[in-house]
């Protein structure tokens, strides 16, 4: 019988946004929509119009290819209905069209060409061919690829909308091409493929300070061909780059660079035609050209565009336009003037004594120039970016309303939202989505605006989950993690820090490459088979995984520690020097043997789940050993951590190397003293500030988690929020309370890695997680903060949106939770069931009073006591505010807020009077 239920999406492989899949096999996804409470599949029909093939399973994410394998150019359309468990039947879908976006074996034969006679390296070309159509075409796709970026055209039109492809990959070993469908853009007779190529990140000089030079070549390259099918059912590959392509160095492009910014001269036009170079401009080291395989993760587009919302005169009395949000992306300017004049745009994230704060790129001129051509012009730059929220146009008078900033990011769909009754933790969130969106650009980067703009491991390892529930990142995750395999298989194992490896003298010679960055080989697969069941991932990664570890092992010994190597350790731990960022509270040894322990953890679990049982139980052994020296090592009986710092605690609770419930109870309660004693101010760096609030959570210390979350002071989360960030910093303080920048020389306000606390967000606070691999089985378990009134996730799963929600009503908390068909829920809330099926689901509850705070006698208070009391904490400063204001700051920051300590001890040798105007404010508060 047929029943309400209906299929509502139907994909293929990971992406949305095409027909094309890079693989003959694609994995099908469909989701299932019922008004049927408990709605489970039992089995589903899948057809591809010529074989229907039933699965008798309820499985409908990444489910296998059930067909004969696509022929490269074959297209199929693809259909399913499932049957659920209780005997209902869905309609059949509507069809999928599944199309082969890759060549045949042996079809590629498309070679580099670019420019003969290049006047300076890096110069940006047009190179063109033409080729004839003498029969009715049914259809013409063109795949391409660049050494450095392209934006091919078909008889003067875009080939498509997308921008800065094909993106950056490991270019000696990977390559990937585009696939385009140009059939409308091609006619009969006489037909021109061009492009304008530019080199990126192929050609763009790497390093620090003035330590910078090309890694890969000095020219870009261009590779294309056509593959025409006529109505009478042949087919051939047309305009192939080689020989009888032409390039000119004369378009109106004339210089372009990730980090210099780009030069057009709208006059221009290519002209000076000659035979075109044949053959990649490669460095020593980087001559082979590999064979580029199809995309699996989405191409960077234009995503929106925003105003200019306000003026600002500068001091200097210049003009800076304000977008309201530091982005990445550029400016679009529409306008008309003399030709020839030159119009020069400067960008920067903040300000700074009123002008553009520009020290922060460090060597990265982030400058767009255009020589106008005298009609109307609009000018944006094609082949690079900027991240900016302030903009200063010189040379010409501008309209503000003329002028839009264009948001660009790898094209993503968007899939996790949360939202509470607290602004200030909201636009956190929004920073936190916003620094995704800016540095998910062709790869993970750290940042995007000044000369580094790197795939940074470590940076990436910690933020996957929350990148996993924001945005579907499966297919850009798994696209990155082929080049770390691949930069690996170089490296004998050990994982370069970014990745592609344009740093190769940094981080991974002489051993393993620094703990919580190599490690992204473990955690990234772990991930995303976690958040989205990707069990492909995890399989095609495996090796990259195993030979992590044994790198580590290599360098490490038999101990079962990493010690005494050069680390990172927690990086820009809030403690440490601006010029020192490495010099955390937490010893290094102790964040490298953690991760180690970990990641043999992690590889043996993957092993288990692919059926490496021999594998699984090798390392399985080798983690225990590890885990048990960690203990042995680090972590006295008593539940004290050999390093007594935040990061440190956190690292043992949550990566369940001490196993004790005792020792546990202890190293929980150690913790909550420690974020007690640092004033609930952030004391962690980049290892430790996505496990802070987990550990604390899960140790019995949610309150202790809020106050860190809440706190405004620096350092803190929210401190950035009240200093009008609309972005994610990379130090917690990149903006100083006097309004100056960071003097550290590397000062990042668009870092998405601090923001990776938002996954606790969605798990703890709204209470939605994933129980099995891919969201299966959910786990539903709000944490209420005393300090809001609500609190709500939404995700949409593999298997279709859940959502929780909590309000407060009365006395009353009130869970509403919706688990999407063929899935169920295990359920933590009072009076709530353990497991649930799909459905709307509400309960309610009353949660236990708060305790009454008892009075305070004075000075005599406990520090713990006063922090811990917002009556008397406020009481305390705004005492000090009023009678002495030169004490605030200093005993803000220089208190160590413990149990057995008076406060009278942090006002120490201060005069009388306002001792006692202090002892009577914190009587009277609390009374």
């Amino acid at each position: 019988m047929t029943d309400a239920a209906r299929i509502s999406t139907l994909r293929a492989e990971l992406r949305d946004d095409t027909a094309f899949v890079a693989t003959p096999t694609p994995r099908l996804s469909w989701k299932v929509e019922s008004p049927i409470t408990g709605w489970l599949q039992e089995s589903a029909e899948l057809t591809d119009g010529t074989r229907t093939v039933t699965i008798d399973d309820g499985e409908s994410a990444l489910v296998a290819w059930p067909f004969e394998p696509l022929h490269a150019g074959e297209t199929r359309e693809v259909r399913v209905r499932a049957r659920s468990t209780d005997g209902g039947e869905t309609e059949w879908s509507e069809p999928l069209r599944v199309e082969a976006g890759y060549l045949a074996e042996g079809e590629w034969v498309a070679q580099p060409i670019g420019l003969a006679d290049p006047e300076r390296d890096a110069q940006p070309a047009v190179v063109r061919t033409f080729f004839e159509l003498d029969r009715p075409v049914v259809r013409a796709l063109l795949f391409w690829t660049a050494l450095g970026v392209a934006e091919p055209e078909v008889n003067g039109a875009p080939a498509s909308a997308d921008v800065l492809s094909p993106g950056w990959t490991a270019y000696r070993d990977r390559l990937v091409h585009e696939t385009v469908d140009v059939t409308a853009l091609v006619h009969a007779g006489r037909n021109e493929l061009s492009a304008t190529i530019a080199g990126a990140w192929y050609t763009e000089k790497y390093g620090f300070f003035v330590f910078t030079n090309r890694l890969y070549g000095t020219q870009p390259s261009f590779l294309a061909q056509l593959r025409v099918t006529y109505a009478d059912g042949s087919s051939e590959t047309l305009a192939a780059t080689g020989e009888g392509w032409e390039a000119a160095g004369d378009g109106p492009v004339v210089d372009s660079g990730i980090y210099p910014g780009e030069h057009q001269d709208l006059r221009r036009t290519a002209s000076a035609w000659t035979p075109a170079r044949v053959g990649a401009a490669a460095l020593p080291g980087y001559e082979n050209v590999p064979l580029p395989e199809a995309r699996v993760a989405p191409p960077v587009r234009r995503v929106e565009t925003l105003p200019v919302v306000d003026t600002i005169t500068t001091p200097s009395g210049g003009t800076i336009l304000d977008f309201g949000q530091n982005l990445v992306g550029r400016l679009q300017i529409r306008l008309r003037g003399e030709a020839g004049t030159r119009v020069v745009a400067r960008h920067a994230e903040v300000l700074e004594d009123g002008e553009l704060a520009l020290r922060p790129l460090r060597n990265a001129a982030a400058t767009a120039t255009f020589d106008l051509s005298g009609n109307d012009d609009v000018l944006e730059s094609r082949f690079s970016f900027y991240g900016f929220r302030y903009a200063q146009i010189t040379g010409v008078d501008i309209d503000p309303a003329e002028v839009e900033a264009v948001v660009l990011h790898t094209d993503m769909t968007r899939t996790g939202w949360f939202e509470t009754s607290d602004p200030l933790i909201d636009r956190l969130h929004e920073n936190v989505v916003w620094g995704m969106r800016g540095n998910f650009l062709s790869i993970p980067t750290d940042c995007p605006q000044r000369d580094e703009r790197l795939g940074w491991t470590g940076d990436l390892q910690v933020f996957a989950p929350t990148a996993s529930f924001l945005y579907d990142s499966d297919g850009f995750l798994t696209s990155w993690l082929r080049d770390l395999a691949l930069e690996q298989g170089r490296h004998d194992g050990s994982v370069p820090v970014v990745i592609p490896a344009a740093l190769p003298s940094f981080g991974a010679a002489g051993g393993a490459s620094p703990a919580a960055w190599g490690d992204a080989a473990t955690v990234v697969p772990t991930v995303l088979f976690e958040r989205y069941g990707d069990r492909a991932v995890l399989a095609a990664q495996y090796a990259s995984m195993r030979d992590w570890v044994d790198a580590v092992r290599r360098d490490a010994g038999d101990s079962g520690l990493w010690a005494g190597r050069m680390q990172l350790g927690d990086w820009l731990d809030p403690a440490a020097p601006p010029e020192k960022p490495g010099e955390a509270k937490v010893d290094s040894d102790i964040v490298a043997s953690a991760y180690f322990a970990r990641s043999l953890r992690q590889v043996a679990e993957a092993a288990r789940v692919l059926g490496f049982d021999e594998d699984a139980a090798t390392y399985g052994d080798l983690a225990e050993h590890s885990r048990l020296a960690f203990v042995a090592e680090y972590v006295t009986p008593a539940g004290r951590m050999m390093s007594d710092a935040v990061t440190a605690y956190a690292l043992a609770l949550e990566f369940d190397l001490v196993t004790d419930a005792a020792q546990r109870r202890a190293l929980g309660d150690r913790l909550a003293a420690v974020v007690r004693e640092s004033g609930y101010r952030i004391a962690t760096g980049f290892v430790g500030t996505p496990l802070v609030t987990d550990a604390l959570t899960n140790a019995g210390h949610l309150d202790a988690a809020e106050r860190l979350l809440l706190q405004t002071e620096c350092p803190s989360w929210l401190y950035p929020v009240t200093q009008g960030a609309t972005t994610v910093w990379e130090r917690w303080d990149s903006l100083l309370p006097d309004g100056t920048v960071n003097p550290g020389e590397m000062t990042s306000f668009n870092h998405y890695a601090l923001g990776a606390v938002a996954d606790w967000l969605h798990r703890t606070v709204a209470g939605l997680a994933p129980a099995a691999p891919g969201y299966r089985r959910l786990r539903i378990a709000p944490r209420p903060l005393q300090a809001l009134g609500r609190a709500s996730a939404r995700h949409e799963t593999p298997y279709g949106t859940a959502s929780v929600t909590w309000v407060r009503e009365g006395a009353e908390i009130v869970v509403t939770a919706v688990v999407p068909a063929n899935t169920t829920a295990e359920v933590s809330v009072p009076g709530a069931p353990d497991l649930v099926g799909a459905g709307r689901h509400e309960w309610r509850y009353t949660p236990e009073p708060l305790a009454v705070r008892p009075a305070l006698p004075g000075l005599e208070a406990a520090l713990a006591d006063v922090i811990d009391d917002p009556r008397a904490y406020r009481a305390l400063f705004e005492t000090l505010a009023e009678v002495a204001p030169d004490r605030v700051e200093a005993v803000r920051a220089g208190t160590l807020w413990g149990t057995g300590r008076p406060l009278s001890t942090a006002l120490m040798f201060t005069p009388p009077e306002v001792l006692a105007r202090v002892d009577e404010a914190i009587r009277t508060a609390t009374a």
